[in-house]
């Protein structure tokens, strides 16, 4: 408790009364008397140390832990920007070459926010096993939050696609719209064979209302 407060109030140190005030009026934790009552709890237990002015300061040991656990925070906001610079990036690039046709023709398959929730998908999350323009076949797996991969299987001679995520079945499969993991299937099989990509999304598009999307 006492370094949950030293993290609000984020100072060298603290007269003793001006602590009481702010834990109980602004952080409402304790009554002043209860307030006053942990303080002489937390400077007993060598928590926080008092000096001949009545001031406040945290132990060596809880200033060594507040420091540390202040770059673990930095570390994970910074974590969490290029996090969102990344998704930013590569929604910019999807967007930036819009009018192509391989970005045309995957847009018809996305609701909104698909693609930004695709691109938070892990490359190594999906294995694609197979990805043959000529034999009009893909199959991969996708690890997800399940000990079991999920599968997705494609064939635009059977104008069958299979896929057997949550999402996938509960709201996309009814609607023929892609999950997060479909379209981030096709965005790597852009990289390795854009032109075959979009021969599977022209397929698919062409005829998809003899399409099956099998849950």
């Amino acid at each position: 408790m006492t370094l949950y407060i030293w993290k609000i109030i984020e100072l060298p140190y603290i007269y003793i009364y001006d602590l009481i005030y702010k834990i109980s009026f602004e952080l409402f934790l304790f009554s002043p008397k209860d307030a006053k009552e942990f303080i002489k709890k937390a400077v007993h237990n060598g928590f926080l140390i008092k000096d001949n002015d009545n001031k406040l300061s945290l132990s060596d040991d809880l200033a060594l832990e507040l420091k540390n656990w202040h770059k673990k925070r930095k570390v994970e906001i910074l974590k969490k920007v290029n996090n969102s610079t990344s998704i930013a990036q590569n929604t910019d690039n999807f967007n930036i070459n819009g009018s192509n046709k391989f970005n045309i023709l995957l847009k018809a398959f996305l609701d909104t926010g698909t693609i930004n929730r695709a691109v938070l998908v892990s490359d190594s999350a999906i294995s694609i096993n197979t990805f043959d323009p000529q034999s009009k076949i893909i199959k991969a797996e996708v690890q997800g939050s399940q000990k079991t991969p999920y599968i997705i299987e494609i064939s635009t001679n059977e104008k069958i696609l299979k896929h057997d995520c949550h999402d996938f079945q509960t709201k996309r499969a009814q609607n023929k719209k892609f999950c997060k993991h479909l379209a981030k299937l096709f965005l790597l099989l852009k990289e390795k064979d854009e032109e075959g990509a979009t021969l599977f999304l022209e397929n698919i598009t062409k005829d998809v209302n003899k399409w099956d999307f099998v849950i």
